[in-house]
């Protein structure tokens, strides 16, 4: 299929052709086959642009085409001479955003909706904006002062919304103090082309690292992956678990009736909310190498990955291993000693 042709608008030396053309006598198929236009384009520039008198002359016909085609333009809300942007531009003199200022104009003016512009308007119209020192200026008013707008659409969430999630900021103080043990942080790690995943989880107190084969990052294969690792761990060891917003944790609420984990989710594009799990991903980087098919690895595999993780000694525990220090949260907290395999 042909690609759609595109008009393009009659330039001011085809209108010097047309009007040399039609002194001359020509018809209107002769003058389009010379302008290499149809006769109907012609045809419509003759009928619009040219005189009963004076028939077409290119200066006055390219002048009535331009008022026309301004006319046809609506008039910009924020215009540079209009009182709405004297307005605007004051406030943004003030350092008031531009959601600010459109939410003013809206309270201040409520029954005059020629008054109203939004913020998005507002932005458009500092950016339109030639280069120049009033760019600049306005620019400098707003609060990140970037020289270009970024699409609006930036870092929206496109994988569709999780049902039910429980926000990070309502999970308990505890969970935050790193006192008590059984509080978990997880993730996927993934593979070459996305293809293949390993779940992650690190006990926040002691950073004790548990890995899950998964076939791939599905919220069906997750769940299932997720549920038999926590299902390991004796209950008391499993109070809470944070994730981020990615989409294989869909099914959250029935990991939570599998296993009783209080399932609390970060902020979008927030990783130093989960920030344990990010710093053991990169680590674990130096077993699982980023490139390669995860797939190969099985869960004995992993789980002695595990163990030489957990038995690296860390700066953050004076150089205990994760395992001495979940024994010994262990031992403090009256627990008897569990499997974490």
């Amino acid at each position: 299929m042909s690609e759609r042709a595109k008009y393009e608008q009659l330039k001011p030396e085809h209108r010097m052709v047309i009007a040399s053309l039609r002194l001359q006598g020509e018809g209107m198929r002769s003058i389009a086959r010379v302008i290499g236009r149809a006769p109907s384009t012609v045809s419509r520039e003759l009928r619009r642009n040219a005189c009963s008198e004076s028939g077409h002359i290119s200066d006055r016909a390219q002048a009535l085409h331009a008022s026309r085609r301004a006319a046809a333009r609506p008039t910009r809300k924020l215009d540079l001479d209009s009182v709405a942007w004297g307005a605007v531009k004051t406030l943004l003199d003030w350092k008031w955003s531009p959601q600010q200022i459109a939410a003013t104009l809206k309270r201040v003016f409520p029954n005059q909706p020629e008054r109203h512009v939004s913020h998005e308007t507002i932005y458009t119209a500092i950016y339109a904006q030639p280069r120049g020192e009033l760019r600049r200026q306005l620019i400098a008013c707003l609060r990140l002062g970037r020289s270009t707008r970024l699409p609006r659409s930036r870092g929206t969430d496109r994988r569709g919304q999780i049902p039910e999630m429980v926000s990070i900021h309502v999970r308990p103080p505890e969970v935050n103090d790193r006192v008590m043990p059984g509080h978990w942080e997880v993730d996927l790690i993934r593979g070459a082309g996305n293809k293949s995943a390993v779940g992650v989880l690190v006990e926040r107190t002691s950073r004790l690292v548990l890995l899950a084969r998964m076939q791939d990052a599905t919220a069906a294969t997750a769940l299932a992956a997720f549920t038999a690792k926590l299902q390991s761990i004796a209950a008391p060891l499993r109070s809470s678990l944070t994730y981020d917003q990615g989409k294989e944790m869909t099914r959250h609420a029935e990991l939570t009736a599998n296993t009783g984990v209080r399932v609390y989710f970060c902020d979008p594009h927030s990783p130093w909310q989960r920030g344990t799990c990010e710093n053991t991903n990169g680590l674990l980087r130096q077993y699982l190498p980023k490139g390669t098919d995860l797939s190969i690895y099985t869960q004995d595999e992993l789980d002695a990955i595990a163990d030489s993780m957990n038995n690296r000694p860390r700066a953050t525990h004076d150089w205990k291993t994760p395992l001495q220090v979940f024994s010994q949260t262990l031992a403090n907290a009256h627990q008897a000693p569990i499997s974490v395999q």
